[in-house]
């Protein structure tokens, strides 16, 4: 079994309800999911890295976030969602 942490502290801004979405979207998506506040735990017996990349991605698309944040390798086994950096004009 694979660990892989999905660090969505800057999401809490979005709201609550938003990071509960990511859960229910992941466990559709993959096998199992322990969340605890802002900490998204994944155990599979075989993901990596780069295929949760690609489901955390999809969720911020389809909740119209993707332009707001963006996700990034943190430690091994562990992606965190990050605030982009938007230019003021």
């Amino acid at each position: 079994m694979v660990d892989m942490i999905v660090d969505a502290a800057e999401l809490k801004d979005e709201g609550k309800e938003v990071i509960q979405a990511l859960v229910n979207f992941m466990r559709e998506k993959a096998a199992e999911i322990t969340a605890e506040s802002d900490k998204i735990t994944v155990k599979a017996k075989a993901i990596s890295k780069k295929h949760l990349r690609v489901l955390v991605k999809k969720f911020l698309h389809k909740q119209g976030l993707n332009d707001y944040f963006r996700v990034i390798s943190d430690k091994e086994n562990t992606l965190k969602i990050k605030e982009r950096k938007l230019e003021e004009d």
